[in-house]
C-alpha cells in the first residue's frame, strides 16, 4: 500500500454514514484524484472537522494519503462552502448532478485531469447566479470524452463543410451537414439554434462563461438531445439526474421541513 503525508485541496462531492458514529467522505482533489476519506466519530457532536468536510465544500486539507484503501484527513488548513448551492435545493440538484457525472467518469484515484478545476469553476458560476441548466449542459458535452465519447462537432464528419445546416447523427458519431442527412434517417432533427450551442458548448472554457440568456424552447430542445446522447452512447444516470428532472418537474419535490 502506498501511503504518503500530503497537503491537497478537495471538494467534497459526497458523503455517507459508516458504523455506528463515522463518516466516509468523498472528495475530489487536486493531486489525487478522487478519493475517499475515513472521519472517525465524525457523527458526534463537536467534532472538529464538521465544517470542513459539509457538501459543496472546497478546502485546503492535510491528509494520510494510502492508494489503495481509505484515507484519512489529519486537519483542515482553510473551508469555503458554496452558500447558495447548499441552500437551493434547485441549484444543489443541478450541482450533485454535475459532480455525480465527475464522479462515474473518474475511477478513484485516477487524476482528474482538468476536471478538477472544471468542478470548481461549474459550482462557482451556478453559485454565483449563471444559469445551471447551461452550466450542466456545458459540463455534460464535456464529460462526454471523460466516458469515452467523443462526438466530433468540428465540421461535417463525411465532407468536412461547414457552410451547411448542421443536425447530430449518433451513427456517425457527430454533425452531419445538409448534404448528406440523408445518410441517416435516426439523426436528431435538431434546430439550427439548437446545434449551434451545442457545438459552442463543446469547445467553451468554464471560465469564458458569461450570462446566456436562451429561449426555453432552446433549452428543452438540447437537454432532450443530450439526455439522448447518455442513454444511447454512455448509458449511464446518476440517481441525481433522476433527482434533477423530478425537480424540474415538480419544483416542490424533495426534502421538506
Amino acid at each position: 500500500m502506498a501511503r504518503e503525508i500530503a497537503d491537497f485541496t478537495g471538494l467534497v462531492i459526497s458523503r455517507q454514514s459508516y458504523r455506528e458514529s463515522d463518516l466516509l467522505v468523498k472528495m475530489l482533489t487536486d493531486q489525487f484524484g478522487k478519493l475517499t476519506f475515513l472521519l472517525n466519530r465524525a457523527r458526534k457532536p463537536g467534532f472538529r472537522f464538521a465544517a470542513g468536510i459539509l457538501p459543496f465544500t472546497l478546502g485546503i486539507y492535510v491528509g494520510d494519503i494510502r492508494r489503495p484503501g481509505l484515507s484519512f484527513i489529519s486537519a483542515v488548513k482553510e473551508a469555503r462552502q458554496y452558500q447558495n448551492i447548499s441552500q437551493d435545493i434547485m441549484l444543489n440538484a443541478y450541482a450533485s448532478y454535475i459532480l455525480a457525472l465527475i464522479d462515474l467518469a473518474f475511477p478513484e484515484g485516477e487524476l482528474l485531469g482538468p476536471w478538477f478545476d472544471k468542478a470548481q469553476q461549474s459550482l462557482t458560476l451556478i453559485d454565483g447566479g449563471q444559469d445551471p441548466q447551461v452550466v450542466t449542459n456545458i459540463s455534460e458535452i464535456q464529460l462526454l470524452h471523460a466516458f469515452g465519447v467523443e462526438p466530433h462537432w468540428r465540421d461535417c464528419v463525411i465532407c468536412h463543410r461547414t457552410d451547411l445546416p448542421f443536425d447530430f447523427s449518433e451513427r456517425y458519431g457527430g454533425v452531419l451537414c445538409q448534404q448528406h442527412w440523408h445518410l441517416d434517417d435516426h439523426r436528431y432533427h435538431l434546430s439550427a439554434r439548437s446545434i449551434y450551442w451545442l457545438r459552442l458548448f463543446s469547445a467553451i472554457k468554464l471560465d469564458q462563461v458569461n450570462q446566456i440568456d436562451l429561449k426555453a424552447a432552446t433549452k428543452l430542445e438540447m437537454q432532450v438531445a443530450i439526455d439522448r446522447m447518455y442513454d444511447n452512447m454512455v448509458g449511464v444516470t446518476p440517481k441525481a439526474k433522476r433527482f434533477l428532472d423530478q425537480m424540474k418537474k415538480d419544483p416542490g419535490f424533495g426534502p421538506q421541513e
